[in-house]
């Protein structure tokens, strides 16, 4: 199964090398999260209106370094709009390991088979691309993935400062020839997606966190930092949007009037 392969320092296409976010927002990153919790709290009372769906199943993953934990406010949450919501169930996320690759596929399966529908995956960092694989082997089982500042289109290492982190834990990953190159990340996957975003990202570039759009692919820009994107009331409401489609529909994310200005596209 393909989860993650670390790249190389290139972007293979022959142009100059790419780049991580600014230092200053790497850097401003843990008090602009701050900030970010703090407008959750704010705007409790516009989250309170946010749209409703079919309760269907909803399976949350954490970013690097992670644990079910981070994701608390997000699953909470979904659960109060009435989804059935669990967590990855898996521990902290060290990346690949071969813990990963046995038993992301079976939760994805066994909540599919207990709510008795395809599922939606929203994965945060490095969930996401986790979640994308999952839609791309078990399109059947998947009704729509959602990633949260996920660099799934990275074109070169460099544009994450994560990188390094994520290579240290490397003696802990699968062998690389079970895991997919950038290019192979980077492919489109064949159930309804969207990519959240934001420029104020410290950790991951952007540019790295979106893909062409199609009939089945957003992005949508939301301003919040790597570590707020679990409580930025944006996220959270596009999310319970995106949530509240039904079934086999596309219907392209379009915020309410009042909500705009925290779209910034």
């Amino acid at each position: 199964m393909y989860l993650i392969r670390g790249g190389s320092r290139g972007t293979g296409d022959g142009g100059p090398a790419a780049t991580g976010p600014p230092t200053r927002l790497l850097l401003t990153e843990p008090i602009r999260g701050l900030a970010d919790h703090a407008a959750l709290l704010l705007a409790t009372p516009v989250l309170a209106a946010a749209p409703r769906g079919d309760g269907h199943g909803v399976l949350v993953v954490p970013g690097l370094f992670a644990s079910d934990s981070s994701t608390v406010p997000l699953r909470g949450f979904l659960r109060w709009l009435g989804y059935d919501v669990r967590g990855w169930d898996l521990g902290r996320n060290h990346g690949p390991t071969d813990a990963v690759l046995a038993g992301l596929p079976r939760a994805v399966l066994d909540h599919a088979e207990r709510t008795g529908r395809p599922v939606s995956l929203i994965g945060w960092s490095l969930g996401g691309v986790y979640a994308r694989e999952m839609a791309r082997r078990y399109p059947r089982k998947v009704r729509q993935v959602i990633t949260l500042g996920s660099p799934f289109a990275l074109r070169d290492v460099r544009q994450s400062h994560a990188h390094r982190p994520f290579r240290r834990l490397r003696h802990l990953h699968a062998d690389e020839a079970d895991l997919p190159t950038l290019e192979q990340r980077a492919r489109p996957v064949s159930v309804p997606s969207i990519a959240v975003y934001s420029r104020l990202d410290g950790v991951v570039a952007w540019q790295a966190c979106i893909e062409p759009e199609t009939a089945l692919h957003q992005n949508v820009e939301v301003r919040c930092s790597h570590v707020g994107f679990g409580v930025d009331p944006a996220t959270l409401w596009l999310i319970a949007d995106r949530l509240a489609v039904p079934a086999g529909q596309r219907i392209p994310f379009r915020p309410p009037l009042a909500l705009r200005p925290l779209y910034p596209r």
